[in-house]
Parts: C-alpha cells; structure tokens; sequence
C-alpha cells in the first residue's frame, strides 16, 4: 500500500499492549475478569482488524468495565442495554467489529429482551457474557444463572427461580454462533475469541467467571486439576466425545438417550460414541443440557456456527434497493409529504 507520496506502507502490526488503554484495571484482586481482559487483548491483534475500527460497548456490573481498559473507541452504557446500543452502532457502520462485554445478571435479566432480538437478527456483534452466577456489583445478591436453592443476601433460605442455561438460551434465540469457555482456560477462551471475532454474523460466548467474593468456587470442580478432567467435556468438530483423566470415558445415545460408557472394558470403542458436528443444530441442544444433568461433564468449545445473512448486510441491501427504484431519499420533502395540516391563529 503507498501513501500520497507514492511510498509502500506496511501494515501495522498490533500486540496486546496497543490494546490496553492507560487506565488502571480496577477488579477485586483475584476476579476472573483480569483473565478474560487479558485474553482479549493477545488476541484481537491476530484478527488483522485496524484499531480503530473496534468498538466495545457493556451494560452495568462488573463486567462492564471493560471498555475503559481497552485502547479502542467504547461505550458504557446503562444496565441491559449493550446489546441496543451495540446493534445502533453496527447498524449505522457495518464496517465496524463491535464487542459486547456482559454479565450474567445484566445480560439475562433487565437485558434478555435485547439480548435474545440481536442473536435473532443476526446482528454481527461479538457478545462476551460473564457468567459468574451471582450480582456481584450489588453485592451478593442471586443472578438468573444462579443454582435452585442458592443462599444469597437476597435469598437467604435458599433461590426458588429455576436458572437459565445461557447456552440453551443463545441456540433458541437462533444465534449464529454460540460457544463455552472459561476464565481459568486461557488458551481455550483464546481460541473461542478468535472463532468469535472471525464469525460473520451474532458470536455469543458464556464464559464461567469466578467472583472471589461473592460466589468463589463456583466453577472448581471444572478448573481445579485434579477434578476438571472428569468433569469438562471440549467439544472438537468431526471427533468423538471423549472425556476423563485417561480418556478412557465416552458418550453415546442409547435411542434418543444419551449416556456415559467406559472405554476400558473393551465393550465400547470410539465407533460406538457421538461424533460431534458443530454444523448440527440438533447436537448443540443435545450437549447444551448436559451442564444441567447430574453426572455428565460440562461441554466447552464451539456448541454451533452456521452462515446466514446478516442484519445489517440485508438491512444496506435493502437500502440499495429502494435508491435504485425510487432515487435518493429528501429528507425535507419526507417531513411534508402525507397528511399535512395548518393551525391557524382563530
């Protein structure tokens, strides 16, 4: 590329530092969210989008700090309504990538009609939800993702409200892209960042987060070294369904059942067990529940990508098309045309 002088410009290569702005990170010591900030950072240079062209918007919780960290353009905005925002800003410039950084509780309660429409559309946001099943900026108090039974400060005897399983959520809203990590893999939330930044269309990524202080542990037993290989499942498009400290355990469908066989005895192979395709709606919804189900691991990883237009490419097109057949558009005109009236001074 030459500039007005007729001399080649290289292309700027980013590293995670251009990413970070001058602002001091200000999360509880020890919160997931120092994690998931810094996972992002190593990893948008690597998607060879100029910084400029970035945009982060978020909500209220913790979460949504974000956008003061990053060294891009931002916005921060009011509880639920990042995904409003976000869809206002990619709309008026599709050329932009818009990023959604989001908490469980603004997501998915005062934010869940927003949410679940912009996976609908089909918007291309990239949509971050931490999930680390608690109000956390207020203190302490039962989020829609918290476990029945829960006690908080604000259900002291335990939650009666059946949670939602976010990723269930996403693949009924029709999102396009719908995936799992975890605070505590960065390797992995790396590599699901990055098929989310390349996905043409809504990404919706649920990260397990741990609060330290109002809900620590929440996620251990998924984390920890000596119990996350029994109890993680990493979804891998076009192999088995393979899990354990040996992989030497595996899932298959008993009919439409699904059910955990050892491949120890020699009574089930490999032959015998899923073979996952992220291309299958079917499957995703299949995986989703297993989170929900006592025994089974949790899935991780890519639970669905599928091609399809996008809002706002439709929404241009359709733009396009109306200029081409009626010309291009007088506001002026507009605001006086059609019913019309005049009040007079009698």
């Amino acid at each position: 590329m030459a500039d007005g002088n007729g001399a080649v410009q290289t292309k700027k290569k980013y590293t995670a530092k251009d990413f970070a702005s001058d602002q001091d990170v200000r999360w509880c010591p020890g919160c997931g969210d120092y994690s998931i900030l810094a996972q992002v950072q190593r990893t948008l240079p690597e998607l060879d989008i100029p910084i400029e062209k970035y945009v982060f918007v978020s909500g209220i919780g913790c979460s949504s700090r974000f956008p003061y960290y990053m060294n891009t353009y931002g916005i921060h905005g009011i509880h639920g309504r990042a995904p409003a925002i976000a869809s206002g800003v990619k709309t008026a410039n599709p050329d932009l990538s818009v990023w959604v950084a989001t908490g469980d509780g603004d997501a998915l309660s005062i934010g869940g009609n927003h949410l679940i429409h912009a996976m609908r559309r089909n918007i291309g946001l990239k949509i971050l939800m931490f999930n680390n099943r608690i109000y956390a900026l207020t203190k302490g108090q039962y989020s829609p993702t918290s476990e029945l039974g829960k006690k908080t400060k604000s259900s002291p005897y335990g939650t009666i409200d059946y949670p939602f399983n976010p990723v269930q959520l996403a693949l009924g809203s029709q999102g396009t892209f719908v995936a799992r990590s975890m605070d505590r893999d960065p390797k992995h939330l790396q590599q699901m960042i990055l098929r989310a930044g390349k996905h043409k269309g809504t990404a919706f990524i649920e990260i397990y987060q741990n609060c330290n202080v109002f809900n620590d542990g929440a996620y251990f037993v998924l984390t920890e070294k000596e119990t996350k290989p029994d109890n993680v499942l990493y979804l891998e498009h076009g192999k088995p369904l393979v899990f354990g400290k040996e992989n030497d355990k595996g899932i298959r469908l008993n009919g439409f059942t699904p059910e955990i066989v050892s491949l120890k005895d020699g009574k089930y192979t490999l032959n015998d067990l899923i073979v996952y395709d992220e291309t299958s709606l079917d499957v995703a919804f299949l995986l989703a529940q297993f989170s929900d189900r006592p025994g089974f691991p949790t899935p991780v990883g890519v639970f669905y990508e599928v091609e399809r237009p996008t809002y706002e490419d439709m929404m241009v097109q359709q733009i396009e098309t109306a200029k081409q057949k009626r010309g291009k558009g007088d506001l002026n005109r507009l605001l006086r045309a059609g019913n019309t009236w005049e009040i007079s001074g009698n």
